[in-house]
């Protein structure tokens, strides 16, 4: 059963009381990054496993994401600044205890590529905040390989 979330603006990416920072390099222009991620959102279970399902609802002013092991969310699009920012807020889900939960991904230009700093913003009771903490680890995994195969698929997109 899906349960309305707390809905938080953008500064929540910043004050949440747990935010979890993950960042990478991918060897592709930050436009082309972007474009994977705002864009082609029914690409992402391409690159991203953790995700089954992806579709833009609301005319590209929301989202539809499924995860392995039956997790939905229903997301608005709070950030679209192209080759710098995309960021999302989840309005409801099935997932127990959060409350309130935002993801921001921002693009830096470097020397060989482009630098993608994922971060995950949530809020709920003390038990679902320290179980997310456990699995940092793995969630930081889950990032970085999905980056990583973001970085082979944009190697083989047409220019």
């Amino acid at each position: 059963m899906a349960r309305r979330l707390r809905s938080v603006d953008l500064d929540f990416a910043r004050a949440a009381p747990l935010r979890l920072v993950f960042t990478a390099e991918v060897p592709a222009p930050a436009e082309a990054v972007y474009r994977a991620l705002a864009e082609d959102v029914e690409g992402w279970p391409g690159w991203f496993t953790a995700v089954t399902s992806a579709r833009p609802t609301a005319a590209g002013a929301g989202r539809e994401i499924r995860l392995r092991g039956g997790t939905v969310f229903q997301e608005t699009v709070l950030a679209t600044e192209p080759g710098e920012r995309y960021a999302y807020r989840v309005d409801e889900t099935n997932a127990p205890a959060v409350q309130a939960l935002l993801e921001e991904w921002r693009l830096t230009l470097t020397r060989t590529g482009t630098r993608v700093q994922w971060t995950f913003a949530a809020d709920g009771p003390a038990p679902f905040r320290f179980a997310v903490r456990l699995i940092r680890p793995a969630l930081g995994r889950s990032f970085r390989n999905a980056v990583r195969r973001l970085g082979t698929r944009l190697a083989g997109a047409p220019a």
